[in-house]
């Protein structure tokens, strides 16, 4: 990358890598295309190949929604990478680029798919220390995933795995009805509300570069 940058590339050149995921970013169309084309035949040369379905050309960025509009096109693409759709969107009180960033649709059901066979597992553990659990695994969660503007899908997330909680009592209960009111107070003492952990863009960068 850093040969291709200082030695090929004419405009600007962003890689974000972890593990076997890759994105890259360049400011003109014509470099991303040959660049793709030269890293198929790279990768190839080690009997490598990329993700037929997760590889892609895509219009993103500050410009992108103007762009296509003038094209007569649709909104930009979004791509998810690392649990996050990434979004183009601008602020409604500025009017500024935005990149929204929103837990994965697919992501969050496996997980919740994954909490409520292990909640099933715990049938038998007291609700306080399955709630003591679910305590722990939701700061896990919202230690990741609460990113600024992803709120919505984090309460998203705490609802339905309420549900899935809810479920499992009413079953080892024993009982035709569980009473919402006893649940509601389990709730509020196990199931900590999401709110945002890491800074806005604007903070991370001032902390960089400080005036």
């Amino acid at each position: 990358m850093d040969a291709w940058r200082e030695k090929v590339a004419k405009g600007n050149l962003i890689v974000v890598r972890y593990a076997d995921d890759l994105v890259v970013g360049f400011e003109h169309r014509t470099e991303a295309e040959q660049f793709l084309t030269e890293f198929r035949e790279r990768l190839a040369k080690f009997g490598l190949e990329l993700h037929g379905e997760k590889t892609r050309l895509i219009e993103f960025g500050r410009h992108a929604e103007a762009n296509r509009t003038q094209r007569g096109e649709g909104k930009p693409e979004t791509f998810t990478f690392l649990g996050f759709t990434h979004i183009c969107a601008t602020r409604q009180k500025t009017g500024t680029f935005l990149v929204l960033r929103r837990t994965d649709k697919k992501k969050m059901r496996q997980a919740l798919q994954r909490l409520g066979q292990q909640l099933q597992a715990r049938m038998h553990d007291s609700p306080a220390q399955a709630g003591a659990w679910l305590q722990r695994v939701l700061r896990g969660y919202y230690g990741y995933f609460a990113v600024p503007f992803n709120t919505s899908a984090l309460s998203v997330f705490r609802y339905r795995l309420q549900l899935r909680w809810r479920h499992v009592l009413r079953r080892r209960s024993q009982r035709a009805r569980f009473d919402w009111r006893c649940f509601g107070r389990l709730c509020d003492r196990w199931l900590p509300i999401p709110r945002i952990l890491h800074p806005y863009p604007e903070q991370r960068f001032n902390a960089l570069y400080p005036r």
